[in-house]
């Protein structure tokens, strides 16, 4: 049986080229926001500016499924960079202090911002706010409070689940050895399958949703339900398992992820539109994140961990969540006028600027200094026994200081 003990090089392994790879699935979620042709807010307008019925037709085609990768990625992600940074013995509350920390300061200013902007008293009701305040809004199959306030929000109540669950998981994931890591992957991805097939079979198909080619039910319940995102979480705490024990494949580098981005994207285009979610693209998803963290492992220079690119990594959290005010919001102010492709490009280069703009700050001057103030674990006065039982393979004992392996 092949072991699974993690390498020197991955313990001490920081991980820059994550941390940069995260603003590009960020980014797709930003081209996916911009060529929409309805917006998720009232009153509902398109938000592609081309008037230019070709190009706005083809660049709504060309990102129809962007959003839907980046997000896949970041739960994938956010399973990787928690097990990657795992201490067995770590207190479960210090644990879930952190990640409340990460997600609501953040949440409650751009919260705060789209109730005064656009989602306020007159136009949402407490019962479709309040979920969303304290991100169990997912959990509702309405539109109206699933999608409630800032709409880019909804991923956050997946997160929310992750989170509380992670202390759980951990433990029996890290006993699996060898080449069943592989096996127990390949069963997330089946668990994914399968919450499509009931989505399509079993789950009402009427009314029809104002947005997408399916219900309602089915959208809420093959993309928004936490509980079916579950699986691309733990896929990603099995991959990190799978770089630190040394067993990732080699011939699986970063420019064949990038081909099998490529190609597991195109499926997405012309699969049944439940397929799109995930399905398509989670191996991909799964390959980029491997490969990239396996470039860290190994030391090997990559653009993706170069200074910028990490500041670009480091904000990508608030430049996601922000975009329910920078770009459904802004656009609303310019009502249905729709643009040359010179003055186009200019609005979206304006979105993209003040989403950046709004990320940075969101970074620097609220999530920082709330990390800082209480993300700290207070000093033990005496040991602390260990809140699980020990495993037989520690996920790595120690901290990895890059955003990757913060968030």
């Amino acid at each position: 049986m092949a072991s699974t003990t993690p390498s020197e090089a991955a313990k001490r392994a920081k991980l820059p080229s994550l941390t940069g790879l995260r603003f590009f699935a960020a980014l797709l979620v930003f081209f996916f926001h911009s060529s929409l042709t309805d917006s998720p807010i009232p009153p509902n307008a398109p938000i592609n500016p081309f008037a230019d019925a070709s190009i706005a037709d083809g660049f709504s085609t060309a990102f129809s499924k962007a959003g839907y990768l980046g997000v896949s990625f970041f739960f994938v992600l956010s399973g990787f960079v928690l097990a990657w940074a795992s201490r067995p013995g770590e207190r479960v509350t210090a644990f879930l202090r952190r990640r409340l920390l990460k997600i609501f300061p953040n949440h409650v200013v751009v919260f705060a911002a789209a109730m005064i902007l656009f989602a306020g008293a007159a136009v949402t009701s407490v019962a479709d706010w309040l979920p969303n305040l304290f991100l169990v809004h997912t959990w509702f199959p309405q539109a109206s409070v699933n999608l409630s306030v800032n709409p880019p929000s909804w991923s956050l109540g997946s997160e929310l689940l992750f989170y509380v669950l992670f202390p759980l998981l951990i433990v029996p994931i890290r006993r699996i050895r060898g080449s069943a890591l592989w096996v127990w992957s390949a069963l997330m991805v089946v668990g994914m399958v399968a919450v499509q097939l009931i989505s399509t079979y079993a789950v009402p198909d009427t009314p029809k949703s104002a947005i997408t080619p399916v219900s309602d039910m089915q959208f809420w319940f093959g993309y928004l339900l936490p509980l079916g995102r579950v699986f691309e979480f733990a896929l990603g705490i099995l991959l990190a398992r799978v770089v630190l024990a040394g067993l990732w494949p080699r011939r699986v580098g970063f420019g064949a992820a990038l081909v099998l981005t490529v190609l597991g994207y195109t499926a997405a285009m012309i699969a049944p539109f439940q397929y799109g979610f995930v399905v398509a693209t989670i191996v991909p998803v799964a390959a980029l994140i491997g490969a990239t963290a396996q470039a860290d492992v190994d030391g090997r220079a990559t653009f993706l961990r170069s200074r910028p690119m990490v500041w670009l990594g480091e904000v990508s959290f608030g430049f996601y969540l922000v975009q329910g005010v920078t770009i459904f919001y802004l656009r609303s102010l310019l009502g249905e006028n729709t643009y040359s492709v010179p003055v186009a490009l200019l609005v979206i280069a304006g979105f993209f600027a003040t989403s950046l703009l709004g990320g940075w700050l969101l970074f620097r001057f609220v999530e920082m200094p709330a990390m800082r103030r209480f993300g700290r674990a207070r000093p033990r006065t005496q040991p602390v026994p260990d809140p699980v039982p020990a495993a037989p393979e520690p996920a790595g004992e120690r901290t990895p200081v890059t955003a990757a392996a913060r968030d």
